[in-house]
C-alpha cells in the first residue's frame, strides 16, 4: 500500500487543500491528513477543532486518515509507513521554501520522496490566512471553504 502525509497547520482547511488532497488520492492508496503542530504559530483554531473541521471535510474518503503530529515530519513518516510527503504549490512563491524542506527531508531520510502537487488555477490565490481575514471581516467564504468551516468560522468571529 502507498502512504502518503499530506501535512500543514491547516487553519483552516480550505477548498484548495481538499483539491491538493483529491490530485493525491489518484497517487496514493491512502493519504493521511496531519496537523503538523508549530509552537511558533499561533491557530485561531485549537488542534482539537482543526482536526474536527478536517474530518468532517473528508469524511466521504474512506482513503483518508487524518491525525496531527510533533516532531520531525520523516520520524512520523516512518512510524507511519509512509513513502511520500504531498505538498501543494500555488505559485513560484511556495517553491523555494518549499524545495528546502524537501531537500532536508530527503537528507534526513532518503527513503521518503516529496511530491508537490499544483492546484487547480481557481486556488491558486487562496490560503488560510486570506479566508481567516476575509471571514474576520464579516466578508463571505463559502467559495473557499467546506461549508463545516465556514459555520466554525462565523462563530469564531462572533464570539471574539
Amino acid at each position: 500500500m502507498k502512504i502518503a502525509i499530506y501535512p500543514g497547520t491547516f487553519d483552516p482547511i480550505t477548498n484548495g487543500h481538499l483539491d491538493i488532497l483529491e490530485r493525491a488520492l489518484t497517487l496514493f492508496d491512502q493519504v493521511l491528513i496531519v496537523i503538523a503542530r508549530n509552537a511558533s504559530k499561533d491557530p485561531l483554531f485549537s488542534e482539537t477543532e482543526r482536526l474536527d473541521l478536517i474530518s468532517a471535510s473528508v469524511k466521504n474518503h474512506k482513503n483518508v486518515r487524518v491525525d496531527s503530529f510533533e516532531g520531525l515530519l520523516v520520524d512520523f513518516a516512518q512510524k507511519k509507513k509512509a513513502t511520500a510527503v504531498v505538498r501543494g504549490l500555488r505559485a513560484i512563491s511556495d517553491f523555494e521554501y518549499e524545495l528546502q524542506m524537501a531537500l532536508m527531508n530527503r537528507k534526513l531520510d532518503d527513503t521518503v520522496e516529496t511530491v508537490f502537487l499544483m492546484p487547480n488555477e481557481k486556488y491558486t490565490y487562496l490560503n488560510s490566512s486570506i479566508v481567516r481575514e476575509i471571514a474576520r471581516l464579516g466578508g463571505n467564504v463559502s467559495d473557499f471553504v467546506p461549508p463545516v468551516v465556514r459555520i466554525a468560522l462565523e462563530r469564531k468571529y462572533k464570539a471574539k
